[in-house]
């Protein structure tokens, strides 16, 4: 042979075929036409890639091994699959099946407070597709079956071939008869139109854990659209969006309220009754409360979504000073101030010096 493919595609008569393959994808990356458009590289590029034909056909290299000419029956063209083969591991794509799963969806609804606190049973009414009840997701009639396209012969494709400088080019399109199936349906559902499902209004029930918080969302699985040819049905995301509520906000799994208290109460210490998400509770004023106090009720707070523990209440106090007092009550508070030598008082100037430190401390428990 006057021409070595070995020496061609620069490797030894014993390659294997996975290095006679990087040989080549390594050369063509560095003569393809698009990468070097020079003329005589473009005929090294074409005797790069006959060289490969022949390498990596199993019966076309045994001829060449033993001293035959396998071009007796290869002329100038060459598969455009073998050469995508080459480079992405794959030519011909087959035919795509009809059945497919269906598409993930996303619906947000809105929930109060006490129902992301105790969690609730919820029912949501969406307009999906589900499986046709008429042909059982065949998309055929009456039981029939699809037949095989006769255009691509059940490929779901077609091969045309066009002339280039590199020769004969065989190019792979999707059949527009089938569109790629392989087989075409004569007798479609008339129901579905062939699609295997068709879309209605139906409702999904479905729990809502204690615990949720705005932006949880909660997958119910299989619950979505059914896909096409009445393939398996998508999942359903449900996303939570948690209500303000009037009286309670939540940080965390604690729940915080504020709430005001008469400045004889604050004074004097009282019980009151306080209207919560879990009930009513009685709650102790101390004696001296000051404004901005905070009462902490243990576990009466939001429930960790995974069962490890309840949040707190925080109760946030307020003194309320008296604006509008009548003539028995102004003397009172008078003999009030007097009692308690406080009728000329002097501002006192709290030592702020160390108050951040301290409260670092507070923080970090290091008092």
């Amino acid at each position: 042979m006057s021409v070595d493919y070995y020496q061609v595609l620069g490797v030894s008569p014993e390659a294997s075929a996975e290095e006679i393959k990087k040989a080549y994808r390594k050369l063509a990356r560095e003569l393809h036409p698009d990468v070097n458009p020079d003329p005589k590289t473009q005929d090294r590029f074409k005797e790069v890639t006959i060289a490969y034909e022949v390498l990596s056909d199993p019966e076309k290299r045994r001829v060449f091994d033993m001293g035959g000419n396998p071009m007796d029956e290869f002329s100038d063209s060459f598969g455009f699959g073998d050469f995508m083969g080459a480079f992405f591991g794959g030519g011909s794509r087959g035919p795509k099946p009809r059945v497919a799963r269906g598409r993930d969806a996303l619906i947000r609804i809105e929930i109060e407070l006490q129902e992301a606190l105790f969690g609730v049973d919820k029912s949501i009414t969406v307009d999906s597709a589900v499986a046709c009840n008429v042909c059982q997701g065949l998309g055929t009639k009456n039981g029939t079956q699809p037949t095989t396209c006769t255009t691509c012969k059940g490929r779901g494709e077609t091969q045309t071939v066009q002339r280039s400088f590199l020769g004969q080019v065989m190019m792979t399109r999707e059949c527009s008869t089938c569109r790629g199936y392989g087989n075409v349906i004569q007798n479609p559902c008339t129901e579905c139109a062939s699609e295997g499902r068709v879309r209605t209004r139906h409702s999904i029930d479905f729990k809502i854990p204690p615990g949720v918080e705005s932006g949880s969302r909660i997958q119910l699985v299989g619950r979505g659209e059914v896909g096409i040819g009445g393939g398996p049905a998508a999942d359903l995301y449900v996303e939570i969006h948690v209500t303000e509520h009037p009286t309670f906000h939540r940080q965390g799994f604690n729940l915080h309220c504020d709430i005001q208290i008469p400045m004889t109460a604050a004074a004097l210490g009282t019980t009151l009754k306080l209207e919560t998400l879990r009930g009513d509770i009685d709650v102790t004023i101390p004696a001296g409360t000051q404004s901005g106090d905070t009462l902490q009720r243990k576990n009466e707070g939001v429930p960790h979504l995974r069962g490890n523990g309840v949040g707190d209440l925080l109760i946030h106090l307020s003194v309320v000073t008296p604006t509008k007092l009548d003539s028995e009550q102004t003397q009172l508070l008078k003999k009030l101030a007097e009692l308690r030598d406080e009728e000329s008082p002097e501002a006192i100037v709290s030592d702020t010096s160390s108050g951040f430190f301290d409260r670092l401390r507070d923080v970090f428990g290091g008092r």
